[in-house]
């Protein structure tokens, strides 16, 4: 299970990640990263509603997009867990207050879970180095 604090619930921060993150695409999921995690106007991020956060410090935050093309709900709740366990074990990895969401793409309901694993950490190499190197994002031109 995904840890409170690092859970993206309010379609807002969805609409943040997908909108103005970097996007890479794999075969069996698409990827997008938002560095800056503050949509505009929310200003409040340690308040009453997210006790878990600690002062100055806001953590990685993850949500999930698994449609009905993917499968029956028995599949899509499959692979929503184990996207869930794939992205726990990376999210120390990613920069402070990031904005990630991750969205499956029909062909993840067949996947096994290696064959997630792969995509995903290739998607999340190409999306940090391009951060690193300033990179253009991937999604221009659109």
């Amino acid at each position: 299970m995904l840890p409170s604090e690092n859970r993206l619930r309010r379609r807002q921060d969805f609409a943040t990640a997908v909108k103005r993150g970097r996007r890479a695409g794999r075969p069996l999921l698409v990827v997008h990263l938002n560095r800056d995690g503050q949509p505009g106007g929310q200003t409040d991020r340690n308040s009453d509603s997210r006790p878990h956060v600690a002062e100055g410090l806001p953590s990685a935050r993850a949500g999930f997009v698994v449609s009905k093309a993917v499968g029956p709900a028995v599949v899509r709740n499959l692979v929503k867990r184990r996207l869930r366990h794939l992205v726990r074990e990376r999210l120390s990895g990613l920069p402070a207050g990031s904005l990630i969401v991750v969205r499956a793409l029909p062909q993840a309901g067949a996947a096994t879970y290696q064959d997630l694993e792969q995509d995903l950490d290739a998607a999340l190499r190409r999306l940090l180095r391009a951060e690193s190197t300033g990179g253009a994002p991937t999604g221009a031109g659109r």
